[in-house]
């Protein structure tokens, strides 16, 4: 099992030490764990900076990564809040810093963040949607130096009831394009579990949406638990996995020193 998207307490939202998250992926048998702590800049209506010491992250990492060297494979990397106007202050802090990974994801809207502005609130569902993959694709318009764009469909979430999730045949043309410009540049996708943890009966993207990107041509995508807890560390991987191989994917990466590398599913 290879888990590329888990949280420290280097993120806001998360209380638990790398160590805690390493020891419980241990008990589940995880080969590879890569950290992807949080870097927001400029979030909420305040324009707030939510980020960690790079310094004291590395080195952090590079401890427990040396502790548990024979036992399991601890990677390095990011999960970037992108928003269009930051692409330059972002290619100069990842240009600046060794990630093995840089996972890029969408959390807010205009500069509004979707859940702790609640900008969905009282909004046409299927209006905001679209709005959320225009802003999504104008972001890798202007933003290339990222691995994977983390849960696509993650707006689904933020919605006050999932019965007001907009029917796919709506917006799927805007996913489209998304995923043209990802397969095209050689860019990947993220299979996130996290989706049920939320009130979903899917995970992010959802099955409609993976096999848009499967017959597209997509084949780079990883699998991420999304976990802030110990608990979740690896959650539903072997049902992910099985997903993917059902639905046509003959691997799925992981990302050494920015470079991908593809395991063999199953």
């Amino acid at each position: 099992m290879y888990d590329f998207h888990v949280h420290s307490d280097y993120s806001l939202d998360c209380k638990y030490s790398m160590e805690d998250m390493v020891i419980k992926a241990l008990e589940k048998n995880i080969r590879s764990i890569c950290f992807t702590d949080h870097i927001e800049f400029e979030t909420t209506d305040k324009k707030l900076d939510m980020a960690f010491h790079t310094e004291d992250y590395f080195r952090k990492s590079k401890r427990v990564k040396y502790k548990y060297l024979k036992k399991i494979e601890i990677l390095t990397g990011v999960e970037i809040g992108i928003q269009p106007h930051l692409s330059d202050r972002y290619s100069k802090f990842i240009s600046e810093n060794p990630f093995d990974f840089v996972l890029m994801s969408l959390h807010t809207i205009k500069g509004n963040d979707m859940y702790g502005d609640r900008y969905l609130v009282d909004k046409d569902p299927l209006e905001v949607t679209l709005e959320y993959y225009e802003e999504l694709l104008s972001c890798i318009d202007n933003f290339d130096d990222f691995d994977v764009v983390g849960h696509i469909d993650v707006i689904d979430r933020y919605f006050e009831d999932p019965s007001m999730v907009p029917e796919v045949k709506n917006y799927i043309a805007s996913v489209e394009k998304i995923f043209k410009k990802l397969i095209s540049s050689g860019k990947g996708i993220e299979l996130n579990t996290s989706g049920v943890r939320y009130g979903l009966d899917y995970y992010h993207p959802k099955v409609e949406l993976l096999k848009l990107y499967k017959d597209m041509g997509g084949e780079i995508i990883t699998i991420g638990s999304d976990a802030h807890e110990p608990q979740f560390v690896g959650y539903e991987y072997k049902q992910a996995e099985k997903l993917l191989k059902e639905l046509g994917f003959k691997y799925i990466y992981i990302f050494k020193e920015r470079k991908k590398v593809p395991i063999q599913i199953g």
